[in-house]
């Protein structure tokens, strides 16, 4: 099987009450003691919680990469 890939999920509020979720991917940059990410996708609608943000970025990364998760 594949490798894993490394994403992470995260939500941004870009103004009060607008939640926003933000897919992220590790990159093989070497930084001390911090691991990079580079954006990957994100929403472009707002959710009016963060719990609400959250879910839909997690349906975002079950629609792009499936029941086995990301793999290269």
């Amino acid at each position: 099987m594949s490798q894993l890939r490394n994403i992470a999920l995260t939500v941004h509020e870009l103004e009060e009450g607008e939640f926003y979720w933000v897919l992220l991917e590790a990159t093989d940059y070497a930084m001390e003691e911090a691991l990079p990410y580079l954006p990957l996708d994100s929403a472009s609608d707002p959710q009016a919680t963060y719990a609400n943000a959250l879910v839909a970025g997690l349906a975002a990364i079950r629609r792009m990469y499936g029941k086995d998760g990301p793999r290269d």
